[in-house]
């Protein structure tokens, strides 16, 4: 019972105070699951993160859902999962009840502008540590700057492209270079 209560609360903490959404969590996720409790590995969380993002709902929702199953199991998972989304749900309760009059605070919407700055860097430092992790060969390296490029030009020309088709188109890409290489090693003289 404690380490799921312990699992509910380091993931309500992040859940509390993390602002942005999933991507600003992963740095706080990686921060509390791999380096001040051993929970998973940084290689673990690198698939996590990948995972997570390939998978339908949220990304802090799954990495909390797949710790906790990791940890206790299907209560784990519960009790990670439920941590992560109470804070902001009761928050959000709370503020609908007062919108309208809530973002009309001078201080209130002053605050929410310094929040999407750092949003942003926690967004950006996500993915600074995914591309480090990621392997220093031709084929990663050629689907990161590809879609790198494409994302920029989505944005630039305000394209309605959704980025799950580059996800795909990056998945299928992955599929296409292990088949070659499957046939390669099959055909190469021994």
């Amino acid at each position: 019972m404690r380490e799921l209560l312990e699992l509910f609360s380091v993931f309500a903490r992040i859940g509390l105070f993390t602002f942005g959404g999933g991507y600003a969590m992963i740095p706080l996720i990686e921060n509390a699951c791999v380096g001040k409790r051993g929970w998973i590995t940084e290689e673990e969380m690198t698939r996590l993160v990948v995972l997570a993002e390939s998978t339908p709902g949220p990304v802090a929702i799954n990495c909390a859902t797949y710790v906790g199953l990791k940890k206790k199991g299907f209560a784990g998972a519960v009790a990670a999962t439920t941590g992560v989304v109470l804070p902001s749900f009761v928050i959000l309760l709370l503020i609908s009840f007062f919108l309208d009059s809530f973002l009309e605070i001078k201080w209130v919407a002053s605050a929410f502008r310094g929040i999407k700055i750092a949003v942003g860097i926690l967004i950006l430092d996500a993915a600074v540590k995914l591309i480090r992790k990621t392997e220093k060969k031709p084929f990663p390296i050629a689907v990161l700057s590809v879609s790198f490029a494409a994302m920029l030009a989505i944005d630039f020309f305000a394209l309605r492209i959704s980025t799950v088709v580059l996800m795909l188109a990056a998945a299928l890409a992955g599929l296409l270079a292990d088949r070659i290489r499957r046939r390669a090693e099959r055909g190469a003289p021994e």
